[in-house]
């Protein structure tokens, strides 16, 4: 810095320097001996303590004890939620399909992903127990075969056969799906399904959507093979035939002893209804690719949602139909043949539909029919004087199907008017016309003589070929019926318990002669047709004596013990050779009550479909549980 005065620099000697450097170094030292040493990290652990064997023994019971807990509740809870008797299935499995599921049809398809994805885990709801044959109370006997009870679901419910094995878990003893279509279709536009709570019915105008026979028939072999290949037989195509022989003893339908599958068969909707020949070409179809997975074909020609399809239930169309699928059925390629029943409308009603109708039923040798189906026609509100919702009430003016409680009494009194008319037979006066193509055949061409306009009253012993009454009775004795060694040997039993007739006031049974009673474990309580009443003036003089046991009750007779050597003109020896024909009903069936009337009137199984949309799964279990109780107070008032 300028004019700053600055020291001279003085130059040290090494032996300065090192002096001062020793000075400097003592003096850090000695600060650094004065400065607090830090006490030295430890990283120490608390001091470990031994427990004691009482203290380890405590713990290991705990965690058993909570364990066990958790096990027991999860088994309880199994079994509680997988029992069909379980309320839940009613009071929350259903209103939380409906609060998760606002549309109808996608709840329904929802419900059965959630059935089928359950049953892939064996966590599906199921029947415990086996109570239908311990007890033995409720058996029926159908087709040769001897059910545990009288009860199935009706199609609709399985359309594409995806859950059947779950369904007959559920309790039923028939379960019927479908209706499958030669090829797929959609059905109806959307929506198509409807709901009223308050009535506990639904609308539907579905319009038989199929995914198509080939498909349906894919699903079906699929069981026969999982069945198989469970059973030890393999999966070769030796083990899938000896499933469907009956060679397994199981009905190779439902593959489960006492219970029986029905597939519900139908017509495209692009089908003329005009060209008979195409729509029973379109039955055949069905029946040639799901017959052999099948114990009973339901020819449905009664839907409500399919334009035209129920002018096949004229005599006519529909004895050509049906002939058709009962030949087809015949030619199964399996030992055991399918049975087949045509399922009709409950809107033809009439006396003269009604008597067209089991015209073509005997003049086919179908096996049965189902009465009832959805009605287009809309029930007054149930019960009667209720006012509906305004929303509700909008809803009944939508196309479709309706189907609910309200429906009973008319499948009550259709029921009791076609056991009526299938238990006259099919006298020669009422026969139907045959079929142009079966005419051309049976019909002898006489030239010199002019065919006359009318039919004249001929005697049967001048009848140049066999009358359509012998046709109908040969057909049925040509192995029709699936009948099964097991089956045989118990139709050979006192299974069946034939009602007594009685006359008078000291009368109480129906006019039919039919009753559903309780029964013991070897006599099976069901309503067995009486044989066909006697279209002659002497039926009132012989209606007191003892009936003589129906062909369903016995043991299969030979055909030359049942047909007789000629035709008979009486209708008391024409009903001897007669095999009633099964009934099943369908239509507003909703409790165990019902079901008994049903049976009383005259049908062999009431099946319900409606009554499972808003009762869950458990309601067979519950029917089943209710049929019971009102034979036991029927028995004890009867015993008083």
């Amino acid at each position: 810095m300028a004019g700053a005065h600055r020291l001279p620099l003085q130059r040290l000697r090494p032996s300065q320097v090192t002096s001062r450097l020793g000075h400097r170094t003592t003096e850090r030292q000695f600060h650094r001996l004065r400065r607090p040493t830090p006490p030295p990290v430890t990283h120490s652990l608390p001091p470990r303590r031994h427990q004691s064997t009482t203290t380890s023994t405590g713990s290991r019971l705990s965690a058993w004890l909570y364990g066990t807990v958790a096990i027991a509740t999860l088994g309880c809870g199994y079994l509680y939620v997988t029992d069909t008797r379980a309320s839940v299935h009613q009071y929350v499995v259903v209103p939380a399909l409906r609060l998760l599921h606002t549309d109808p049809e996608e709840a329904h398809h929802a419900g059965i992903r959630y059935v089928k994805g359950l049953y892939n885990f064996n966590l599906h709801p199921r029947e415990r127990g086996n109570t239908d044959n311990e007890r033995g109370d409720l058996k029926v006997e159908v087709f040769g075969h001897v059910l545990d009870n009288p009860i199935g679901t009706s199609a609709g419910i399985d359309k594409n056969a995806e859950i059947p094995s779950a369904l007959l878990a559920l309790g039923p003893a028939i379960v019927e799906v479908g209706g499958a279509t030669p090829f797929p279709q959609e059905g109806n536009p959307q929506p198509r399904v409807f709901r009223i709570p308050s009535q506990n019915a639904l609308i539907n105008r579905y319009g038989l959507n199929s995914e198509g026979v080939e498909h349906v028939a894919m699903q079906l072999r699929e069981r026969v093979r999982q069945f198989a290949y469970h059973s030890g037989l393999g999966m070769v195509p030796e083990s899938e035939r000896i499933v469907l022989d009956g060679e397994a003893q199981v009905p190779p339908g439902s593959l489960v002893p006492g219970k029986l599958l029905a597939v519900q068969i139908a017509k495209n909707k692009t089908t003329p209804d005009n060209d008979i020949a195409a729509v029973a070409r379109d039955y055949v179809t069905c029946v040639e690719h799901l017959a052999k997975y099948a114990d009973i074909l339901v020819v449905n020609v009664s839907s409500p949602n399919t334009p035209g399809l129920r002018d096949l239930q004229a005599v006519g169309p529909l004895t050509a139909i049906l002939t058709a699928v009962v030949d087809a059925a015949k030619a199964t390629p399996r030992k055991t043949k399918p049975a087949v029943m045509v399922k009709v409308s409950p809107d033809e009603d009439s006396d003269a539909q009604i008597e067209g109708i089991c015209s073509a039923i005997w003049a086919s040798g179908v096996d049965g029919v189902i009465v009832g189906n959805t009605t287009k026609k809309r029930p007054d509100p149930f019960p009667v004087g209720y006012i509906m919702p305004a929303a509700e009430k909008k809803l009944l003016e939508e196309m479709g199907g309706y189907s609910g409680p309200q429906t009973f009494g008319r499948t009550l009194d259709l029921v009791k008017r076609y056991r009526s008319k299938l238990d006259q037979g099919q006298g020669e006066d009422n026969a139907p016309p045959p079929p142009p193509a079966k005419k051309a055949e049976t019909t002898t061409p006489k030239p010199s003589a002019p065919k006359p306009s009318s039919p004249a009253p001929t005697t049967a012993t001048s009848l140049p070929e066999p009358s359509a009454i012998e046709a109908s009775v040969k057909r049925d004795l040509q192995n029709l019926k699936p009948r099964t060694d097991e089956a045989e040997q118990a139709s050979k039993q006192p299974i069946i318990k034939l009602p007594e007739r009685h006359t008078g006031a000291a009368g109480t049974l129906e006019a039919s002669g039919q009753v559903f009673e309780p029964s013991s474990v070897t006599s099976v309580a069901t309503a067995v047709a009486p044989p066909p009443a006697s279209t002659t003036s002497n039926t009132a003089s012989t209606s007191s004596a003892t009936p003589k046991p129906s062909s369903s009750a016995v043991s299969p007779k030979s055909p030359s013990e049942s047909v007789p050597s000629k035709p008979s003109s009486t209708g008391t020896e024409r009903a001897s050779s007669f095999e009633p024909k099964v009934i099943f009903a369908t239509g507003g069936i909703t409790n165990g009550e019902q079901c008994l009337q049903i049976l009383n009137a005259g049908a062999s199984v009431c099946q319900v479909y409606t009554a499972m949309m808003y009762g869950g799964v458990g309601t067979i279990t519950r029917m089943k549980r209710e049929m019971r109780d009102e034979m036991a107070r029927t028995s004890e008032d009867a015993t008083r």
